[in-house]
């Protein structure tokens, strides 16, 4: 006969088991990655006017870090983000890479507008504008 052990609720000093630190609806438990997401959300929100009916299917997309093989027409540098014109059946996709983003920023409360500059570039390329005409819609 085997004995079993009953599922310990204290650690060996006594105390019970930890629970979170903040609860869900807290900020603190609100990721950097989602965060980031919501920022995205909010930045492209911006430009849904000026994408008009052609490109209302844009994607936009968050990945943590770009590919380790640059495009052949890209430059050495990390890029930040990348367009993907639209191909066929599929909408156009405008990806941002986190990682970079938050390495270039020095202080988190200039995310918010390198995000938006990103995003006005690639917008700007998509609809074939200067990225400073979009700051007018």
């Amino acid at each position: 006969m085997t004995r079993q052990t009953p599922p310990r609720g204290r650690d060996r000093h006594g105390r019970g088991p930890r629970g979170p630190l903040a609860w869900p609806p807290v900020p603190a438990m609100v990721t950097r990655a989602q965060a980031f997401d919501e920022l995205v959300i909010e930045s492209a929100a911006r430009f849904d006017r000026a994408l008009g009916q052609r490109y209302a299917a844009t994607e936009f997309a968050v990945e943590e870090v770009p590919p380790s093989e640059p495009a052949p027409w890209e430059d050495e540098r990390l890029p930040l983000g990348r367009l993907f014109p639209p191909a066929g059946r599929l909408p156009a996709r405008i990806v941002l890479y986190r990682r970079p983003i938050e390495a270039r920023c020095a202080d988190p409360a200039e995310r918010p507008e390198l995000v938006r500059v990103i995003l006005a570039e690639h917008v700007a390329a998509l609809l074939g504008v200067a990225p400073e005409d979009l700051d007018s819609h």
